[in-house]
């Protein structure tokens, strides 16, 4: 997955907070404009879309003589995209995740645990503290 620049970053976050996932778009006119603060050129902006587009991050669509933008992805798929390759990045994905889960908070935990028994067709007992949690656990115990 593409690492953002500053620049690149705003202009997505514009795009992920204004563009709901059935909307048409925004234009660059719009994304400029919610950019205020930052006295960028629509030539910029416009550049930072399209190299955006090539990317694979924005999706595009042509409007007339103008382009629609909207994100290629949401936020969150977005950062998981981003925490996988990071897994890549060590020698050990195990201890690279079980650093991870002896960092985050207990209700950080409490959500990783539901997902998991979710994901392992475990809801029905995600209230146990031991439900969906003993991967997690015997991950952390290494």
């Amino acid at each position: 997955m593409t690492r953002l620049g500053d620049l690149e970053r705003a202009v997505m976050d514009v795009l992920w907070d204004s563009v709901p996932a059935t909307s048409d778009g925004v234009t660059v006119r719009e994304v400029a404009d919610a950019l205020d603060g930052r006295e960028l050129a629509y030539t910029t902006v416009m550049t930072v879309l399209d190299r955006l587009a090539g990317k694979g991050m924005v999706q595009r669509e042509r409007e007339g003589r103008a382009w629609r933008y909207r994100p290629a992805a949401t936020r969150e798929a977005h950062i998981a995209q981003l925490m996988l390759d990071a897994l890549d990045l060590g020698g050990s994905r195990d201890a690279v995740l079980v650093r991870f889960a002896r960092s985050v908070t207990g209700t950080e935990a409490e959500v990783l645990r539901a997902a998991l028994g979710a994901e392992a067709g475990l809801t029905d007992r995600v209230d146990d503290p031991r439900a969906g949690g003993p991967a997690l656990d015997e991950a952390t115990d290494r």
